[in-house]
């Protein structure tokens, strides 16, 4: 293994798929697999692209933290097991995991997709995340694609859940305003700040037609969140005078 690793060395040559199988641990018998979950829709030739293997691998995801969940924590209700997956499975957990392992940088993307900061883009690095996950469930099965998710993800599930820059807002308030039965949250861009390159979103949120939240933020979803989290903050005080 030594000699070839060297022999690779001074060939100058790249095996870019090589190189994501040894980050993720996982060796694929299928590698056009992996290369169809890395690659983008702006990709020439894409077809599909990873679009499909990224619906796959987000309801595998699903199962495999759900199920970690149940067993490492026997005593929470549903509605903690809830809020405890989504803080695990959101666009942000996924890229923070995708970002930290440094598989952005084996992302096929189109050239303009590649100007305009596309390897840093959260919902292209999360689906990716995500499509990876499908592919491996294809190639090796369920045992194989949950080794992966154990050492990628839930290995770090402490840090992950109590990190509240990457707390699902948005899903904790779309679950408690249908519990109220008040139809679900909109969200608005009330102004965009700034050039194209570096612009600042910001997005009210309103329930019944009643802004409750504002946020700020350098991409919409960001801009969404914070708006979500003023508007969980007004609904408890509101609450809390009511009580």
């Amino acid at each position: 293994m030594v000699f070839s690793l060297i022999k690779k060395f001074f060939s100058g040559k790249r095996d870019p798929l090589g190189e994501v199988e040894t980050i993720i641990d996982y060796k694929f018998e299928n590698r056009d697999l992996l290369k169809k979950a890395l690659t983008h829709r702006s990709w020439e030739n894409a077809g599909l692209a990873n679009e499909r293997l990224e619906f796959l691998g987000d309801a595998v995801l699903g199962l495999v933290v759900s199920e970690f969940l149940f067993g490492v924590f026997p005593n929470l209700n549903e509605g903690d097991l809830t809020k405890m997956k989504s803080s695990l499975v959101n666009e942000s957990a996924l890229t923070r995991v995708f970002s930290r392992f440094g598989l952005a940088d084996y992302l096929y993307l189109s050239s303009e997709e590649e100007k305009s900061g596309g390897r840093e883009k959260p919902s292209i690095t999360a689906d990716a995340m995500e499509a990876i996950l499908g592919a491996i469930y294809l190639d090796g099965g369920l045992e194989k694609v949950s080794k992966v998710i154990d050492q990628l993800l839930l290995s770090d599930y402490e840090n992950l859940i109590n990190d509240e820059s990457i707390y699902n807002y948005k899903g904790e308030l779309l679950e408690l305003v249908q519990i109220e039965g008040r139809g679900v949250p909109r969200y608005e861009v009330i102004e965009e700040i700034g050039p194209d390159h570096e612009k600042t979103f910001v997005v009210s949120v309103s329930v019944e037609s009643e802004k409750i939240g504002t946020g700020k933020g350098t991409t919409k979803k960001e801009a969404e969140q914070k708006a979500a989290k003023m508007a969980l903050d007004f609904i408890s005080k509101d609450q809390e005078i009511e009580n």
